[in-house]
């Protein structure tokens, strides 16, 4: 009895992506189209193998009604020396692009920052936001009251800046830009000399 059942799956890959925040039993038995007490079951089943198997370095843990999987405690150690020393990631060209247009014209909306580099946004918004160098800072006011974002500490941090008004004038160089590059800092340049 190895083998996971469709629904155990399913509630382990839920589990899995939703990460830290967790879900409940009843939004559990929604998502997968469960009813509860078939939920509860799988659940309990699932805990039982984690715990129980001393190869798994994940456990699945119920706080406070909510369920999700943790990393078990004979971890520690190692896990410490992730928290400690992270790997050195570097951030895609359109992280670096949005990272740069959020850095000169904080506060600044998604829509706005769209209009700027005329593609979506939002996954290199979300991994900025995870390697918090972006924040949410505040929401424009009005209809939809879209989030303002603005660079953070570990921002300043990671660039060597005591204030964003450190950052180094815009220029572009004289060198062999891409149709979408050009197009881009050509809006970028535009836009910014506009706010002076």
């Amino acid at each position: 009895m190895n083998n996971l059942t469709p629904l155990m799956s399913n509630i382990e890959s839920l589990l899995f992506v939703i990460g830290e925040d967790g879900l409940t039993l009843h939004q559990l038995a929604q998502l997968t189209d469960s009813e509860p007490l078939d939920v509860q079951k799988s659940l309990s089943e699932l805990m039982a193998r984690y715990n129980n198997d001393d190869t798994r370095g994940i456990m699945l843990k119920e706080l406070a009604g909510t369920y999700q999987l943790v990393s078990k405690p004979t971890n520690a150690a190692v896990i410490e020396k992730l928290v400690e020393n992270p790997p050195v990631q570097s951030l895609s060209q359109a992280a670096l692009e949005v990272l740069a247009i959020i850095a000169y014209k904080q506060p600044i909306t998604r829509v706005e920052i769209e209009d700027l580099r005329g593609v979506k946004c939002e996954r290199p918004l979300h991994t900025l936001n995870q390697k918090l160098l972006i924040q949410e800072i505040g929401r424009v006011e009005g209809t939809g009251r879209a989030i303002l974002y603005g660079t953070t500490s570990e921002f300043l941090n990671y660039f060597g800046l005591n204030r964003v008004e450190d950052l180094p004038p815009l220029e572009v160089e004289e060198f062999e830009l891409d149709e979408e590059q050009d197009l881009f800092m050509s809006k970028f340049q535009e836009a910014f000399t506009q706010t002076k």
